[in-house]
């Protein structure tokens, strides 16, 4: 490849560094309003009153919407439909959006804002994975709070563990970990003379963004245009649905353009975060150094919402084993809800976690060997030719060992 080796010029950071790109806050519009959402400060229960009439009178106030508002669905998710655009009746976390409420300037917005009151019904949330799995646990999913159960075996992993002349065997917790991005998250919307709803957005994925604002507005996707602006970082926490369906409900019922800007705090509690995950490993080596049993409990914390839950845990499940060639593998991984921040999409996308339990495990299983963690790792790595946990025959681009090979060479380790 002609980029290989090479120093290339990203295409946008001429404008970035010299502050020209244009982001969503950066927009005006003629009659601009500004629109902002009132969200959950308890994790688990339900709305009994909220002072809208009062904050309707607000001076300045334009309007104040709920969920009985939204012309169409009143949810939305990547892949099953969960989370509120506006909450209807049970919230489940704490910064569950509530009602939107739009102003003719930002002070008036942040001022209505903050005198929004709200008395709930609070219930006793789920904070923890062992309080989910219990027989007890209220049921935050449809049936269960089990979102997600995948089972990968290979070989049999009894036999495996007989064979094997060191077992190690551990648990190990990965924290949730927010994206951080740069940039807050920002959206302004208005509807143009031909009746189409633009919506100006930094996102991952314009084409869903595309899909959710026509389903709450209950519109064809030929009247919604998705325009992506410069995207200062995402890393994940922009696949899912944000400010759009916000400024874009707002703009449809006021018939003028809206403009919603996340604080910091806003941004933090809004959006997905990485699963935390709960991982007991149990790894068997023969005595000639060769891996012959992997058993892997993968429990990730998928929040309040399901978001990417199912996807993250299956890479998690696929990935549990490593980059290494195991004759005998148990694996399960399951997406489990809480009443915490939603988990989802974030660098690595499950792939992230594991690693921290199964090399680690290698580690140890070198030492008790009593041979190098390089040299250990060597005997162990997947080639072309061989089979993956799930079936996978590696065809090509299985580089581990020559990546080791120059590890070791530098160091100077006989491998």
């Amino acid at each position: 490849m002609e980029s290989v080796g090479r120093g290339l010029i990203r295409p946008d950071v001429y404008n970035k560094v010299l502050g020209k790109s244009i982001y969503p806050d950066d927009l005006e519009f003629e009659g601009m309003l500004y629109a902002g959402v009132k969200r959950s400060t308890i994790p688990y229960g339900k709305v009994k009153s909220i002072n809208m009439e009062e904050i309707r009178a607000m001076e300045d106030v334009e309007m104040v919407i709920d969920y009985t508002m939204i012309p169409g669905a009143i949810s939305h998710g990547v892949v099953f439909k969960d989370i509120p655009t506006l909450v209807k009746d049970i919230i489940k976390r704490v910064g569950d959006p509530i009602i939107i409420i739009v102003a003719k300037n930002k002070e008036a917005l942040k001022d209505a804002l903050n005198n929004v009151k709200i008395e709930y019904e609070e219930f006793k949330g789920i904070f923890n994975i062992e309080d989910a799995l219990k027989e007890d646990a209220p049921i935050l999913g449809e049936e269960s709070n089990l979102l997600y159960d995948l089972k990968i075996k290979k070989g049999n992993i009894d036999d495996g563990f007989e064979e094997a002349k060191y077992i190690v065997e551990n648990w190990y917790n990965t924290p949730m970990v927010e994206h951080a991005f740069l940039q807050p998250e920002a959206s302004v919307s208005r509807v143009d003379e031909e009746g189409v709803v633009e919506v100006y957005v930094a996102t991952q994925y314009p084409h869903y963004d595309r899909e959710e604002v026509a389903r709450c507005l209950n519109i064809e996707e030929e009247k919604v245009r998705i325009r992506n602006m410069t995207i200062g970082g995402a890393f994940g926490g922009r696949e899912d649905i944000n400010p759009q369906c916000h400024a874009a409900i707002a703009a449809y019922l006021t018939e003028k353009p809206v403009k919603v800007v996340y604080d910091r705090e806003e941004s933090t509690i809004s959006h997905s975060k990485r699963h935390p995950m709960k991982i007991l490993l149990k790894t068997g080596v023969r005595e000639d150094g060769k891996l012959c049993a992997l058993k892997a409990r993968i429990y990730g914390d998928t929040g309040a919402y399901a978001s990417w839950g199912i996807n993250v845990l299956r890479k998690a499940a696929v990935h549990a084993t490593g980059p290494y060639n195991i004759k005998n593998v148990d694996i399960r991984a399951m997406a489990i809800y809480t009443n915490n921040p939603y988990s989802g999409a974030m660098r690595g996308f499950g792939a992230t976690q594991c690693p921290i339990a199964t090399e680690s495990q290698m580690d140890m299983l070198a030492e008790k060997i009593g041979i190098h963690p390089l040299k250990f790792r060597y005997i162990n790595a997947l080639k072309v030719g061989d089979k993956t946990a799930t079936g996978q025959v590696l065809k090509s681009s299985v580089g581990l060992k020559k990546c080791i090979e120059k590890l070791a060479d530098l160091d100077g380790v006989e491998i």
